[in-house]
Parts: structure tokens; C-alpha cells; sequence
């Protein structure tokens, strides 16, 4: 696929987990080379540290900062929560990929305004940004959660709310394509549990899991990245691409991670707004589901997006629960063994080579 060729591509929380790996992977021109990525956050520290990664410098200089602007990857800092900001990055590219959220569940529920100014209004503010000034922006994808299907906690509601914003954008902005993916735990990422068990077993434990029954859909960094490529490559105006990923229990994600290590294991008990197990597509999504590859699509409801016959097999009779297929003990280790998660996880030391 050249779905990246001579384009330019704002990434929205490029500094985060996604952000950083969705960077990467544009970096070595599998999807066509584009002509620059904008990283833009408002955190300076981790646009700094991501931009000494590239070019392996032991020391920032003028030369490192005044040729930002002259990089195939540039680093701008800004707020999607200011629409001044917003409009300043999103003029002038062809694809967004709005990765800029707040995603910690309990820190939502204790600050629920705060994640809807990230999650609904930065959302918005991209929407506005294009349909007030017109801008030739060709696509929009924006990155959701499992959390928002039939959602119990706040940062579930928002990215509910986000998707619904990016969904009815199509309707007054015919020649940008706004699309979302959705996708469950990411595995290593930051917030996910993977690098506190990690932390946890590095420290002798205990380990601390919340209740043992509790399943999550688990995704290695690589394939929620690969999701969005395949969303840009594929995705139709309003629709919303779903992995098709396994499931596990928390306990054994801890057993497989601790393995024959002397660590006791700790339930702490559910946490503020979590669930017991996830939905990827509830059931009343399941009537408008199709399996598109390798993937399940949610099809718009808004009758004005439903511009073509659907052909498509539907996918689902019922929901799409991580309760419903989950991993055995020696699953989850496999699992784990695939994405080299039962060591910790390292940036890959030649990021730099990608930008010669």
C-alpha cells in the first residue's frame, strides 16, 4: 500500500505510545514515503526525547532545533484542546491521525471534565478546524477504544462522544473522509498493565491484580498501528474498523508474565469505572457489523451515510464480548512470547536510520 506516498500527516498525541509506534512505522515507507509527519503534543519534554531518539544525539543544539521545519518528521507543540492550535496544524495536511487522548480510567472518573476538553472538544476542535476554514485535509482518523462500546466509566463516555463526533462530521464535510478505529488493551503501551506487572516483578512483587475473572482484548502496539493503516487503506466514510484480537484474563496475563518467579500475586478488587469484561461491538452494533478481511467494520447508522448496497457478511448475531473466546494460561504465555512482551520492551535502536 502507498496510502502514505507524498502525503502529509499530522499525528495528534504523537508523543504517545501509538503516536510514537504510528510514526515509526510511517518512517520506513512500507505505506509509501511520506513527505512529512507532524508530531504534535503539547508535552515538550517527550517530543524532545522522542526527537533525540531519531537523531541520536547525546546533547540538544541550535542545529537539532532550527532544522525542525526541514525534517521529514517535525515536532510542533499544541494543545487539541486549542482551537488556535488546531487550525495552525491541521491547514496544510492531507491525513490526521488524532491519537491525543486521556485514557487512564480512574484519573477520567476523578477529572471527568478534563478528558471531555481532550476527548470530545480536541475531537471537535478537528472537525471545526477543516469545515470553518475549508481545509483540503483528505482524511480523518480517529483513534477509539473498546471502552466506548456501551460505556460505564467517563473515558469510555468520551471517546463514545468522540466517535459520534468523528461519524457525523461526514455529513457537512463531503470531501474529507472522517473514519474512527477501535481497538482494546494495547499491550505495553503506556496505561496498559503490562509494564506495572513488569515493574511489580522487577521490585519482588506482589504483583497486584483487581479481580482474577477480568478479561481484556489484548493487542501488541504493531497490530493497533496496523488497524489504522487498514482503516486509511479501506475505511468508508463514518465507518469504524475493529481488530479481530484475542482475549485474556488478568490473572494469567500476571502468571505468564511472573512464570517459575518466587512473586505472589495480590487482589486489590475492581477499580473506579472498570468493567468486568469488554465489548468491542454491542449488540445492537452487531445488526450493522461486516468482517472486512481481517478485520470487523461497524457501518454508520446515519442514514445519510449509507450511500452504497451492503454486500458485505455480517459478522456478529450477537456481541463481541472479551468474555467469549478467552486464552488458556499457555495461550496468554504464547501470546506474550509473540511480541517479545515477557521481557521487557525496548524502542528499536535504529529509529534514526529511518530518517537518512
Amino acid at each position: 500500500m502507498s496510502i502514505l506516498q507524498d502525503k502529509t500527516v499530522l499525528v495528534t498525541g504523537g508523543t504517545g505510545s501509538m503516536g510514537r509506534t504510528f510514526v515509526r512505522r510511517a518512517l520506513t515507507g512500507e505505506y509509501g514515503k511520506p513527505r512529512k509527519i507532524i508530531v504534535f503534543s503539547r508535552d515538550e519534554a517527550k517530543q524532545h526525547e522522542m526527537r533525540m531518539s531519531y537523531l541520536q544525539r547525546a546533547a540538544a543544539t541550535d542545529e537539532v532545533i532550527y532544522r525542525n521545519f526541514m525534517s521529514t518528521l517535525e515536532f510542533r507543540i499544541g494543545d487539541v484542546r486549542d482551537y488556535a492550535d488546531v487550525c495552525s496544524a491541521v491547514r496544510s495536511v492531507d491525513i490526521v491521525v488524532n491519537a491525543a487522548a486521556l485514557k487512564q480510567v480512574p484519573a477520567c472518573e476523578y477529572f471527568p471534565a478534563q478528558a471531555v476538553l481532550t476527548n470530545c472538544i480536541g475531537a471537535y476542535n478537528i472537525v471545526r478546524a477543516i469545515e470553518e476554514h475549508h481545509f483540503p485535509v483528505e482524511v480523518v482518523v480517529a483513534v477509539s477504544t473498546d471502552k466506548a462500546c456501551k460505556p460505564v466509566n467517563v473515558m469510555g463516555m468520551t471517546k463514545a462522544v468522540q466517535e459520534r463526533i468523528v461519524v457525523a462530521a461526514n455529513i457537512l464535510n463531503p470531501h474529507t473522509r472522517f473514519i474512527c478505529v477501535r481497538y482494546g488493551n494495547v499491550l505495553a503501551s503506556r496505561g496498559s498493565v503490562v509494564p506495572l506487572f513488569h515493574e511489580q516483578i522487577r521490585n519482588g512483587g506482589p504483583v497486584t491484580v483487581t479481580v482474577p475473572e477480568m478479561t481484556r482484548f489484548l493487542l501488541a502496539l504493531d497490530q493497533a498501528v496496523e488497524t489504522t493503516f487498514a482503516a486509511l487503506a479501506g475505511a468508508h466514510r463514518g465507518e469504524i474498523y475493529v481488530p479481530n484480537a484475542p482475549a485474556a484474563t488478568v490473572i494469567n496475563v500476571a502468571r505468564a508474565l511472573i512464570g517459575e518467579r518466587k512473586v505472589k500475586v495480590h487482589i486489590t478488587g475492581i477499580r473506579p469505572g472498570e468493567k468486568l469484561h469488554e465489548i468491542m461491538v454491542s449488540e445492537e452494533e452487531a445488526n450493522h457489523t461486516v468482517r472486512r478481511g481481517n478485520y470487523f467494520v461497524i457501518l454508520p447508522m446515519l442514514p445519510e451515510l449509507q450511500e452504497r448496497p451492503n454486500r458485505e457478511t455480517r459478522a456478529f448475531e450477537r456481541e463481541f464480548s472479551s468474555a467469549d473466546t478467552v486464552l488458556d494460561l499457555s495461550g496468554t504465555r504464547a501470546l506474550l512470547e509473540r511480541y517479545q512482551l515477557l521481557v521487557e520492551q525496548v524502542e528499536p535502536a535504529s529509529a534514526a536510520e529511518l530518517l537518512r
